[in-house]
């Protein structure tokens, strides 16, 4: 039978990964977080970062950007050294409420991820060759990502899913090799997680690379080439087939897992609360 498993993104000859990592360890307040992590993410792939709450996914993303050092091993980013990088780097963090009275336009939300570090907002009027070929590339992105019919409405009157798109065409704004997503689809009903999930995949088909901090893999699993689960200090890397699969949680856990799948493609992982197809909404 086939599931949502069954379609990967056709191979893509790369010569150096995006992320690398070799015999990695991370220590955050003297406790050891993961150790032993050997993982590598390539250029246009689409990776999902999995695990239960305080298992390290955010320690990985921090790592990766120079906010956490490693305490052994070692972690190469677009063939440099952590942080060295990061104006290659496209950041969303967790999914932020923007209060329905806020003003600011999306269009000037997707702005900022280019000017955001210069004080007030570009002035009317006559405008540089910058600042045209800035407006031409904020509107690019918007584009790209569908964002264009509701781009000039104030961020607090948008939906949540329209909130998402806007985000992320502000990580985009500077061109990124590399896309890192913490939680994006969370909050997001059924609809709007579908349409970002194939957003951030056709984001991929140009070459970004993408990894996307998850806690359920569901409603991203048909565009998924990589997982990344992390777990009891260590990881699992590989095809979605191979690491979401009873043998190798069951060995990440050390306690038996099965992973069975349901009629529409979805997974249920039976054995551990926090396995990676159990959703759990940590935000009411």
């Amino acid at each position: 039978m086939t599931t949502s498993l069954d379609h990967p993104r056709s191979a893509r000859a790369v010569a150096e990964p995006a992320v690398s990592l070799k015999g990695a360890q991370a220590r955050v307040g003297g406790r050891v977080i993961w150790s032993d992590v050997d993982l590598s993410v390539g250029a246009g792939e689409f990776t999902a970062v999995l695990g239960p709450n305080g298992a390290g996914k955010s320690t990985l993303i921090k790592a990766i950007v120079g906010l956490v050092p490693l305490s052994a091993g070692t972690l190469r980013v677009l063939g440099q050294d952590p942080g060295g990088a990061n104006h290659l780097i496209g950041y969303l963090p967790q999914r932020r409420s923007f209060d329905p009275a806020l003003r600011i336009r999306g269009v000037d939300l997707v702005r900022m991820g280019l000017d955001g570090a210069r004080w007030g907002m570009p002035l009317p009027g006559r405008r540089s060759r910058r600042a045209r070929e800035a407006a031409a590339r904020v509107d690019e992105v918007i584009e790209l990502v569908g964002a264009g019919p509701y781009s000039e409405r104030p961020i607090g009157q948008v939906s949540g899913g329209e909130q998402q798109r806007l985000l992320i065409a502000q990580a985009l704004v500077q061109r990124p090799q590399l896309l890192l997503l913490d939680e994006p689809l969370d909050s997001l009903d059924l609809p709007n997680q579908a349409a970002v999930a194939a957003l951030i995949s056709e984001i991929c088909n140009d070459g970004v690379a993408v990894m996307l901090v998850a806690h359920d893999a569901n409603p991203i699993l048909g565009y998924l080439d990589r997982v990344i689960y992390l777990a009891h200090g260590g990881a699992a890397a590989g095809a979605p087939r191979d690491v979401i699969c009873g043998p190798t949680l069951s060995a990440l856990y050390d306690t038996p897992i099965e992973v069975l799948t349901t009629s529409d493609g979805r997974l249920v992982v039976v054995g551990h609360p926090e396995a990676p197809a159990h959703h759990h909404d940590r935000h009411p």
